[in-house]
């Protein structure tokens, strides 16, 4: 019935570090990592483990390096992305929300049950940077991705994360017509502020129904403005 527990090698640690920050957008597509010695002298390890590290990252396409430059994140590809869509596709916003209606509300169910503290924390940072962006007259769209980003790492399922990554280079790298019309008008933020609280509560609550009817409102919300404004 028992089998025996193998202890994770520091390269293994080091590797699901780096992933996780990745997937949680803490470093976001086509950021620079640190240097190797960097990285061994932060997390207090040796060159070799921090480059066997990276080097899994950049056979699971996470990571690339370029020669004469470093290591850095892989950005979509100016043809397709890693769902394999190619970016020239008439696809449009409505398309991509109707997907995000059975990917995120199913994910924010799972996040109810399973997040951490530390999943909690990282969903809070970023809604308060979603809005201090916008009190400063930003968009706080990068802040929002990550707050979706936090909640698909929340489900700790590895399928889950690596398609919502992969959505949301599609939705916010990929296509040229993009969401930048929703955060321009200051009612419909304050709407989408409102959404990104109340399914925060939901996931706090531990309430996964209550969590996945408040995700639908929010996408409907940006579906329904997608429709009225005609924005392709």
């Amino acid at each position: 019935m028992l089998t025996p527990i193998k202890p994770k090698r520091i390269s293994d640690l080091v590797f699901e570090q780096l992933r996780d920050l990745i997937f949680k957008g803490r470093i976001k597509p086509g950021e620079q990592l640190m240097t190797e010695r960097e990285l061994a002298e932060n997390l207090s390890v040796s060159r070799p483990t921090v480059r066997e590290a990276i080097n899994r990252l950049v056979t699971l396409r996470l990571l690339e390096h370029r020669q004469g430059h470093g290591t850095f994140v892989v950005s979509p590809s100016a043809e397709k992305n890693s769902l394999g869509v190619p970016h020239d596709l008439d696809v449009s916003l409505a398309d991509l929300l109707e997907v995000r209606l059975g990917l995120e509300c199913n994910a924010v169910m799972m996040a109810a049950r399973r997040a951490t503290e530390e999943d909690i924390r990282d969903m809070e940072k970023s809604l308060r940077d979603m809005e201090t962006e916008i009190c400063a007259g930003g968009l706080g769209s990068d802040a929002d991705v990550r707050f979706h980003m936090a909640i698909a790492y929340a489900t700790k399922n590895m399928v889950q994360i690596h398609i919502m990554r992969s959505f949301y280079d599609l939705l916010f790298y990929g296509i040229k017509s993009n969401l930048q019309h929703l955060y321009t008008e200051p009612v419909t933020l304050e709407t989408i502020i409102r959404h990104h609280h109340d399914i925060l509560k939901a996931v706090c609550d531990r309430d996964p129904q209550l969590a996945y009817s408040a995700m639908r409102e929010h996408i409907m919300f940006v579906l329904d403005f997608v429709h009225e404004k005609n924005v392709s």
